[in-house]
């Protein structure tokens, strides 16, 4: 998965969850001041987008901070206040009624394009402002308590360069303990309507309260930018900010989540439901339609999707079953998972650097293939990191995209706990290929540095298409020269299924009355995974309905198109240009993906 700067928000079901969530994307935007934007005239089109953009930053500060821009560094709206979510409908509905006095047929084709995002972004958030997610603010997954410890803590996107950098961050903790208050009030709101968490979630959530509790100032996450002040900061600057930061977090962040970690032990552990799907509260269909259509950009219902989810495990657990009789493996399938687990000769490495070397191994293995598959590649530099050891033991592999302007390379962070334990048949090439190299890194380094798109295309995130992309990449393993060894091609059949896994899991839990433990043991049956990390996953589907919807429906429809032009362009057909087609104007959903490409098979 891309890495979510919690984050990985800008998408409306996301923006519902928690409106102040950071932004999907990070990336310096040459951002002008803020009163020429302002001004734009609205008869041209470029004009509305640009409008559109000013206001979004400052609406949503931390993502406006996510894509490099400074203005709002100070700033935390409370946007859970029922006159913010009344400002963002009047907002939406002002740039949709703007956009609709252009007539689309006279736009050029990139103009059509940024139409139909426009339109489908706005009418999806309007929509979405109709239910009552406003109840459930955050969860153990996404939120503001989340994102404040990830941008404050001196690692994230927040800069801390400069003195005034470290006074904006002040401000955000000041905004924070109000957003806290009134997330409580939404909070008790939800309890007596029933609007309410699952207890599993809830029971997660205590102790991320409590972690963030302190005695000492100086123990605190949000001490670490006092303990890494940059070089040639003035010594007064230095000694007031130390004392400011002992203030903040003492007077403010520890009362803040002390309060929240309070709140949810005594008031809403309580009330928690012990229903496992969103359809269980009042509403509940509804909100997980809407959910199924923003994460999906479709119209599927629950029901198709569940039975995709059927097919598809049906169909690789078929091919897992040929591989394992082609290296003459005499158990069940759910042996063989035990042994690709567990045995120690898929466990050959020492040290963290060998693992990274085996990555490097694999960037090196495709070069040669990519160029015949891929005409434009990005110029953002790219990297393969070790994760933080700070951070490496929740964290999964992941890649951070670096900014359009090459100063912050793309990164590829592996977690590696115990290098003698990491497991060569967990799928590496195949996890190589979705969250680096062609996958994130090429599908968000070529957005982000095409300066020909509006900003809210730039920086946009549709999880359908972007994690449908990355998952697409991974079935072109063969053709870019990789899993010849059958373990390494077992692992990709163990990433897809995972897939195929969670529209089984997901539709089921939301829509069809499956519990947690049904859907732990369901993965647990049908992929090589340890039981924490299937209760870990099933908890995930469990606080964002739909997310995980994503991947495969996204696949399955670049492959469907994939395969429909070369039947009808035969030897017309070329796959580096297929490929960069796909690529060149961003995320969007799917259905504009389509008449997009059915133009450019038009034309071939």
């Amino acid at each position: 998965m891309k890495k979510r700067t919690l984050a990985a928000g800008a998408l409306a079901a996301t923006l519902l969850v928690s409106c102040s969530q950071s932004a999907q994307t990070e990336a310096n935007s040459d951002a002008k001041t803020s009163a020429t934007a302002e001004a734009a005239p609205a008869q041209n089109l470029s004009g509305v987008f640009e409008a559109y953009w000013e206001e979004n930053s400052k609406l949503f500060p931390l993502e406006a901070t996510a894509q490099g821009d400074n203005r709002y560094n100070d700033q935390l709206p409370n946007d859970q206040t029922q006159a913010f979510r009344q400002g963002l409908q009047q907002y939406y509905q002002k740039y949709l009624d703007q956009l609709q006095r252009f007539d689309r047929s006279t736009l050029s084709d990139n103009d059509k394009i940024s139409y139909d995002i426009f339109q489908y972004d706005l009418q999806s958030k309007l929509e979405g402002l109709k239910l009552n997610t406003w109840m459930i603010p955050y969860q153990q997954f996404w939120g503001l308590p989340i994102s404040m410890g990830q941008y404050g803590s001196g690692e994230g996107i927040q800069p801390f360069k400069t003195a005034e950098d470290y006074d904006n961050w002040l401000g955000r903790v000041r905004g924070f303990s109000v957003w806290a208050d009134t997330a409580i009030s939404n909070m008790r709101r939800g309890m007596r309507a029933g609007v309410v968490l699952p207890r599993p979630l809830v029971q997660k959530m205590i102790p991320q309260m409590n972690d963030l509790v302190v005695t000492d100032p100086t123990k605190s996450l949000f001490y670490g930018p006092i303990n890494k002040f940059p070089a040639g900061m003035a010594e007064a600057d230095k000694k007031r900010l130390t004392e400011a930061y002992k203030t903040a977090i003492m007077n403010e962040l520890v009362p803040t989540y002390r309060r929240l970690g309070q709140f949810l032990q005594t008031e809403y552990l309580p009330k928690a439901r012990p229903s496992t799907g969103i359809a269980a509260v009042p509403g509940g269909p509804e909100i997980y339609r809407y959910y199924v259509k923003s994460w999906t950009t479709t119209d599927k219902t629950p029901d198709e999707i569940y039975q995709t989810g059927l097919a598809e495990v049906k169909r690789i657990r078929t091919e897992m079953e040929r591989v394992k009789n082609s290296v003459g493996f005499k158990g069940d399938l759910n042996a063989f998972f035990t042994y690709l687990k567990n045995d120690k000769k898929f466990m050959p490495y020492k040290t963290p650097e060998q693992v990274l070397s085996a990555f490097r191994a694999i960037q090196t293995k495709i070069d040669p293939n990519l160029k015949k598959m891929f005409g434009r590649t990005p110029k953002t530099p790219f990297e393969i990191r070790q994760t933080e050891a700070f951070r490496a033991a929740s964290a999964s592999a992941e890649y951070n995209q670096g900014s359009p302007d090459g100063s912050r390379p793309g990164i590829f962070y592996v977690p590696i706990l115990d290098a003698k334990t990491f497991n060569t048949t967990s799928g590496m090439e195949s996890l190589f290929l979705h969250e680096a190299i062609p996958g994130h890194h090429y599908q968000i380094s070529l957005q982000q540095e095409n300066e020909s798109l509006p900003k809210f295309r730039r920086f946009a995130w549709y999880g359908a298409m972007g994690e449908g992309w990355a998952l697409y990449t991974e079935s072109l393993g063969k053709e870019l020269g990789l899993y010849t060894d059958p373990y390494q091609y077992m692992g990709a059949l163990g990433d897809e299924i995972h897939r195929a896994i969670r529209l089984v899991v997901d539709t089921g839990m939301h829509s069809r009355n499956m519990t947690r433990e049904q859907a732990i043991k369901y993965m647990m049956d049908n992929e090589a995974i340890s039981e924490q990390g299937a209760t870990a996953e099933i908890e995930r589907y469990m606080a964002i309905p739909g997310q995980a919807l994503s991947y495969k429906t996204g696949a399955l429809k670049i492959q469907e198109l994939r395969r429909k032009y070369e039947q009808q362009l035969g030897t017309k057909f070329n796959i580096s240009n297929f490929h960069d087609e796909l690529l060149k104007d961003g995320v969007m959903p799917l259905a504009v993906l389509e008449r997009k490409m059915d133009a450019w098979a038009a034309k071939q």
